[in-house]
């Protein structure tokens, strides 16, 4: 039986680190600052018209800009990047934006509204994975240069075939898919007509304030001060340098051989709570861990099965046990913090109400399925107990441990039966995880929209029109009321048993300062870190 003190002893055996803070050791070099990451997460490169992930977004956050982004001390208010001003139409179709001018590629070429555009056409013509975040408003690649095209140096005009809610749009304009790519580097280094994506998948081409000159999979991210950036960074270099397990990574802050720690669980951000050697940092992400049921699985397309499972589930004992002041129960696909979020925690563990659903199924002595996961803490520990839990129901899992990338790219392409994943949004629209957790128009293996919902066969077309709708809702209050209904209707229905919301924890070396910790991976910003 899973108890709290199972759990507690499973934890402490994966997560021990010394307790004892001892001298440094080494030195990273100056003028470098080293992090310590995980980052086997990224799949597919750095290009943002196909960088989905949080370490590439992260680090494409601080390559390039964008028009609009959300405003630092207030995210639900957006501010211009990029840029000056903007206008909609009465009728919300027509999007004007005024550039600020100035702007500089990482080349020295300036950037002018054609690179906006080209950038904006670009995304929907490639049509990678994040391509629906331009091509859901009815953008193609026929149509796309018409509907959006510069129509001065700094002057740029996207049209909308059909109306949409504004704050919607603007907000999927700050997404990292927005990111302004420069067009004469991107055709430069074009083949076979991929506009660039293969040169920028270990490239950049932006106008931030740094450059990517390196990446190794599953072992550093290298980046370099762009010179020509309006906001010149503090700190010429910045390497993440792949640590994947949190007792490894405080092991090497105490040893000097990094200067961030990113990936510290509870057990080690207890070890160093209050040393003077250290500072912590952390910010509320719109980060959701959860435990998803494909529906190709016969079972799971039984709502009493997929009830049966998140009734299964001890969610208290995983996150004060496994995961506490890292991660908190969340149960909505909405994080806290995003607009429309609701606080509503309807399942607890509860086995002979999740044994009586099975058995009203017509499976009361249950039924055996594989369950993909991370490799690493706490994803491990977290399955171990999810695991457990649903043998006490008669759900046989048999756990299948991956790294990263391994697990993303087996769910992308719909081969797991369960699988623990994490997620973030977009944009801080709510649409971004409506659409994402919600939305199948089409569950068919050609389907354009291939993402979550996608993913899992969850195709419920009472669902996916509400998500529809509430996207070009004008009104606020009418808005916020849709997401509320759609979110309890997912929380009954849905196969996504939504588990914790993460808190993002940064822990630095004492006269390490600077780093800024945003809501989403690509608002976090290294530009002013400094090393005393």
């Amino acid at each position: 039986m899973l108890t709290r003190r199972t759990l507690l002893a499973s934890s402490a055996t994966a997560l021990a680190a010394p307790a004892v803070i001892s001298s440094a050791t080494a030195a990273t070099p100056a003028g470098v600052v080293v992090m310590g990451k995980q980052i086997d997460d990224v799949a597919v490169g750095f290009d943002p018209a196909e960088s989905y992930e949080s370490t590439n977004n992260e680090t494409d956050g601080n390559c390039y800009r964008k028009l609009v982004m959300p405003d630092p001390r207030d995210p639900n208010k957006l501010v211009g990047d990029l840029a000056e001003k903007w206008q909609v139409s009465p009728d919300g179709l027509t999007f004007n934006f005024q550039l600020r001018g100035g702007s500089v590629f990482e080349s020295g070429k300036k950037l002018t509204a054609e690179d906006v555009a080209f950038s904006f056409q670009r995304v929907v013509k490639l049509n990678k994975t994040p391509g629906f975040i331009f091509t859901q408003f009815g953008f193609n690649a026929d149509n796309v240069e018409k509907m959006v095209r510069a129509t001065g140096e700094n002057t740029v005009e996207m049209k909308l075939p059909e109306v949409q809610a504004s704050t919607f749009v603007l907000y999927c304009l700050s997404a990292n898919v927005g990111s302004v790519v420069e067009k004469a580097t991107a055709l430069a280094n074009q083949t076979n007509g991929d506009l660039g994506n293969g040169w920028l998948k270990r490239r950049s081409a932006g106008s931030g304030s740094y450059r990517l000159v390196e990446w190794l999979a599953s072992d550093r991210v290298v980046i370099e001060a762009n010179p020509n950036a309006t906001s010149k960074p503090k700190i010429p270099k910045v390497i993440l340098r792949h640590i994947a397990e949190p007792a490894a990574q405080l092991l090497e802050l105490q040893k000097g051989g990094i200067d961030i720690a990113r990936d510290l669980g509870p057990d080690q951000l207890k070890s160093i709570l209050g040393k003077p050697d250290f500072v912590q940092m952390r910010t509320n992400q719109l980060t959701s861990m959860y435990t998803v049921m494909n529906m190709a699985v016969p079972q799971f397309q039984k709502v009493e099965v997929r009830q049966a499972v998140k009734w299964a589930i001890d969610y208290d004992a995983i996150a004060k046990n496994i995961a506490p002041i890292v991660y908190k129960v969340w149960q909505s696909f909405l994080p806290d913090g995003t607009p429309g979020a609701i606080n509503e925690q309807p399942y607890k563990r509860d086995v002979a109400k999740a044994k009586a659903l099975l058995a009203q199924a017509g499976l009361a002595d249950g039924f055996s399925v594989t369950m993909d996961h991370f490799a690493t803490s706490p994803e491990r520990e977290i399955a171990q107990a999810i695991q457990q839990n649903l043998a006490d129901i008669g759900i046989k899992v048999q756990l299948l441990a991956g790294e990263r990338k391994q697990v993303i790219t087996k769910t992308r392409a719909r081969q797991h039966q369960m699988a623990l994943l994490g997620w973030f949004s977009d944009y801080l629209d709510p649409n971004s995880n409506a659409q994402g957790f919600c939305s199948n128009p089409d569950d068919s293996d050609a389907s354009k929209l291939r993402i979550l919902a996608w993913r899992s066969h969850y195709a419920d077309a009472n669902i996916t029109a509400m998500v529809d709708k509430a996207s070009k809702e004008l009104d606020a209050k009418k808005r916020t009321d849709m997401y509320a209904a759609m979110q309890r209707d997912f929380m009954k229905n849905s196969p996504f048993a939504m588990l914790l919301q993460k808190a993002e924890i940064a822990t630095l070396r004492k006269g390490v300062t600077g780093l800024t910790l945003g809501t989403l991976p690509d608002y976090t910003r290294w530009a002013q870190i400094t090393k005393g």
